[in-house]
């Protein structure tokens, strides 16, 4: 009903942006249109439900198993007073009564696995979310580059004009009206490819966003708060990495502790009801108890890869630490030098524009030569192309803490979005319920929405 209830709101907005005017759009409206668009997303919140039904699974596997068998045969010779037909029906059943603990022990460590499959959808998410900023940003400022090419060549174009000029009454040689030549084809050559910047950022945008870039309006770093030290101590507490790496550590001592329970007996009660085709009936039931004597040394082998298999998850377990606290320095260092540039260049760009000015007055008075001029418009325009590169950098690299941090989701930048909630397809498995149940139904109901 709910995914029902989004298909409508969906259609609602899709035909009230069909009937309004296009607006400029935000950093928060390119995240937005990331989370809903992402197939991505859709892919591991399947394989999220894909490892919610391993639990059912495991859950099954304690249950009474009952099943049904008929067969018939005809015998040829009929032997004397034996039925040409032979016919038997029979439903049997088993129930494990006692297993040392191993099918709780399987439920439990799926459990985990699903856990972590969770954190990794969160994984997923913070990267999907990181590209839509990165993309957002790369247009911006590659719109910022077209801008500030384009600007420069009406300005070269206007100095080569007044240098012809000047070399027309005598003020100027040839040479300065063939560098402001030069000068002005290399910056028609920048232009055009700035041009192709943008469209190349505009197609990772469309590929990260789904759809294509709208007059995107500047956006503002994220806030960040915390020091390097608090923030890579939050990290490597709830960074989505690790706490999968975590889920996967405990699942692999419940599972060593299966391996040790496939040493000690089995017990089960079995039953059987069965008629022929005379109609007579027959019922059996009774307690098995089985247990291994000698395998070869397998089961030992199993408990040992196991052991093996958990070292390895606890070793990954410290490398996702130290890596996530050196990705934390490592986003706080781009912030700074971000931030810094931006100051250092702000600078810059003021002295370069009164520079620039006042060569440009002198040149008209015979004091500077025309390359004077086109230099000084060079520092000035790469100090803007440096601005905007660093002001680009600075907003990509405050998202990038929250992605180190664990906080570069939908929930925490608040979007206006639906939430996914990982655990509503899992308690409608959780206890395993069969088609034909209430919840069976359900289910089925919840995956044709998602079908569709």
């Amino acid at each position: 009903m709910k995914f029902r209830k989004c298909l409508v709101v969906i259609a609602a907005m899709a035909t009230l942006a069909v009937a309004t005017p296009a607006r400029a759009e935000t950093l928060a409206d390119a995240l937005t249109y990331a989370y809903n668009h992402s197939g991505l997303l859709d892919q591991n919140r399947a394989l999220l439900r894909a490892a919610d039904e391993d639990v059912a699974q495991a859950v099954a596997r304690t249950m009474p198993v009952i099943s049904w068998a008929a067969n018939a045969s005809i015998s040829s010779p009929r032997a004397a007073g034996a039925d040409l037909i032979a016919a038997t029906a029979r439903i049997s059943g088993q129930l494990t009564i006692y297993d040392s603990g191993a099918g709780q022990l399987a439920i439990e460590a799926q459990k985990e696995l699903v856990l972590g499959t969770r954190q990794a959808l969160r994984g997923i998410e913070q990267r999907i979310l990181l590209d839509a900023v990165s993309a957002y940003m790369r247009v911006r400022a590659d719109s910022e580059f077209v801008a500030l090419r384009q600007s420069n060549v009406r300005v070269i174009t206007q100095e080569f004009r007044a240098a012809k000029d000047r070399f027309d009454v005598g003020e100027v040689t040839r040479t300065d009206v063939a560098m402001a030549e030069a000068r002005l084809a290399s910056a028609r050559s920048l232009l055009a490819s700035a041009q192709g910047s943008l469209a190349r950022s505009a197609e990772t945008y469309r590929n990260a966003v789904g759809r294509s870039p709208n007059g995107l309006r500047p956006a503002q770093p994220a806030p960040v708060s915390k020091t390097i030290a608090d923030a890579k101590a939050y990290a490597v507490r709830n960074h989505p990495s690790v706490l999968e790496v975590q889920h996967s550590v405990s699942a692999a001592e419940l599972n060593i502790r299966r391996g040790e329970a496939a040493f000690r007996p089995i017990v089960t009660l079995d039953g059987q009801f069965g008629i022929d085709q005379d109609g007579n009936i027959g019922r059996q039931i009774g307690v098995n108890v089985s247990g291994p004597i000698y395998a070869g040394g397998a089961l030992s082998s199993q408990v040992r890869q196991l052991m093996a298999r958990r070292d390895a998850a606890r070793s990954q377990m410290h490398i996702v630490r130290h890596s996530l606290e050196q990705q934390v320095g490592n986003a706080y260092s781009f912030l700074d030098v971000a931030r810094a540039s931006s100051e250092a260049i702000n600078q810059q760009i003021r002295a370069a524009r009164v520079a620039f000015r006042g060569v440009r007055e002198e040149a008209t008075l015979g004091a500077r030569t025309t390359i004077d001029v086109l230099n000084a418009e060079q520092e000035l325009l790469n100090a803007q192309a440096d601005l905007i590169a660093a002001q680009s950098d600075e907003v990509i690299a405050s998202y990038q803490v929250l992605s180190t941090m664990g906080l570069l989701t939908a929930a925490h930048l608040r979007l206006p979005v639906q939430l996914y909630d990982p655990a509503a397809y899992y308690n409608l498995v959780k206890d395993a319920p069969t088609i034909k149940s209430d919840q069976g139904q359900a289910l089925d109901r919840v995956l044709r929405a998602i079908g569709q």
